[in-house]
């Protein structure tokens, strides 16, 4: 897999990021509805990536600022259904968190949820340990949510 920094707002990009909108809907319900603007991850407080299988693109994932705590938050991991099982999630994970550190970043947060057991079991793998609830859907039961520092992993 060929990983390129695009603009969130990149065709491919929006082509995955409606895919995995759609994925949401399937498993949750619903969009995510988390508050996103496309400056978010832009250079140089922000990142987004798509991979490329032969030319087309099969997985994403970006990262912007968290507040200033010197972390950033992971968005819009996916792969394509057609492209899983073949470690794109795990090698689009490391050059995220590449990325992140040498830009300053001195650690990763996310949120995900229980109807994805797949990324949970990715993040934990990867080093990640739960952490305290944050944002949007810090209310809500299914979401689940893990930090990793990368200053000293």
């Amino acid at each position: 897999m060929e990983i390129r920094v695009v603009a969130f707002d990149h065709p491919d990009a929006a082509k995955l990021t409606a895919e995995v909108q759609q994925e949401y809907v399937r498993r949750y319900g619903t969009e995510d509805e988390t508050p996103v603007d496309v400056a978010e991850f832009a250079p140089p407080r922000g990142l987004f990536l798509v991979g490329y299988l032969d030319g087309v693109p099969v997985a994403s994932g970006g990262w912007r600022a968290h507040g200033e705590s010197g972390n950033v938050e992971l968005k819009r991991m996916y792969v394509v259904e057609s492209a899983r099982g073949r470690g794109f999630a795990r090698g689009m994970l490391a050059e995220l968190e590449r990325a992140a550190r040498a830009a300053g970043g001195r650690g990763v947060v996310l949120e995900t949820g229980t109807e994805q057991p797949e990324a949970i079991a990715l993040y934990r793998s990867s080093g990640y340990r739960e952490i305290p609830a944050f944002g949007y859907y810090g209310d809500q039961p299914e979401s689940r949510y893990y930090g990793k520092d990368l200053v000293r992993d």
